[in-house]
């Protein structure tokens, strides 16, 4: 369901009400979020975080009335019907990473165009930063991009650690763009420039940095942000190496944080994108950040050969 966000402004000042009042929420994955809301006791919300965390019904009188007036004149409120009588739901939530507040799809994101945000973002951005502090950084970042960049945590998190860069998000999501907008505004990074854009056909020129956190699940319903195609789900992560060592400038880095399978003890991507790197780069690393993730989707069709899907982390430096 798309979120219209046809009143922006009122989204951010939501934010700021809520980063005023203290809110913090961290997302957890949707199996966890999904026995947390099971238990009786939670079957509605009590709080801020019950309401725009954990995405649960609310009564009448939970939410301060501006916050919920705000909810409502932002087109951003749900009726709902659910034991124990009537009541409202939000459709965003937003979740926190440190000081900064990010609007993302309320749960569950079942829906084509749901905008994610979970464990695999807090990893992200972790190893954004300790990426940015490293000696593989050969250039100064004046002009980035984010490929597929949500609801823009990696795009507003690079922003604000490079003042004088400027940085596009990109993503083929009306709903994301929109997001990544408003979270650019609540959290001061005014470099962030929101662009439709299918992997770089939406930007032109070369960039200091490429950085990107795709889709890696082989998902049966192709949901676009799950959904990283063949090659068990390891197909759109390629098709962004090969894209992105091609814009970057000479001694600019290519970031990729991506969920690979791990097949009879081997990494299928990258035994891909070795040769790419070997040929373009001058210097490149790659780790496992996490040796098991996503255990749940072993038991999925297309993953019978599959042993473990490891989280990752690859920076490449283009060869001068």
């Amino acid at each position: 369901m798309r979120l219209h966000l046809t009143h922006p402004s009122l989204l951010v000042e939501l934010g700021r009400l809520l980063r005023g009042r203290g809110y913090a929420f961290i997302s957890v994955t949707p199996a966890t979020h999904r026995r947390v809301n099971r238990r009786p006791e939670n079957a509605w919300a009590q709080d801020l975080r019950g309401v725009f965390g954990w995405s649960r019904s609310y009564r009448d009188g939970v939410l301060p009335p501006e916050i919920d007036a705000l909810l409502v004149d932002a087109g951003l409120r749900d009726e709902t019907d659910q034991a124990g009588g009537h009541g409202h739901r939000a459709r965003v939530r937003a979740s926190t990473v440190g000081r900064r507040l990010y609007f993302h799809s309320a749960w569950p994101t079942d829906d084509a165009d749901a905008v994610f945000f979970g464990p695999d973002t807090y990893r992200y951005l972790a190893a954004l930063r300790r990426a940015l502090a490293s000696d593989l950084i050969r250039r100064p970042v004046r002009r980035a991009v984010d490929i597929g960049g949500g609801a823009g945590p990696g795009a507003i998190e690079l922003a604000l650690c490079c003042p004088g860069a400027t940085v596009y998000s990109t993503d083929i999501n009306d709903d994301a763009l929109a997001l990544t907008a408003i979270n650019a505004e609540l959290n001061g990074a005014t470099q962030v420039i929101p662009c439709r854009s299918n992997l770089l056909d939406g930007v032109d020129g070369h960039f200091d940095l490429i950085m990107s956190n795709p889709p890696y699940i082989l998902d049966a319903h192709e949901l676009p942000y799950r959904h990283g195609g063949g090659e068990h789900g390891a197909e759109l992560s390629i098709r962004i190496v090969k894209a992105g060592l091609a814009r970057l400038h000479p001694g600019g880095s290519l970031l990729l944080y991506t969920g690979v399978a791990i097949v009879d003890g081997q990494d299928r991507f990258l035994d891909a994108v070795r040769p790419m790197l070997d040929e373009a780069c001058e210097e490149w690393r790659y780790e496992e950040l996490d040796p098991d993730i996503f255990g749940g989707q072993l038991d999925c069709e297309g993953y019978e050969q599959v042993e473990r899907i490891a989280a990752v982390w690859l920076h490449a430096v283009k060869r001068g």
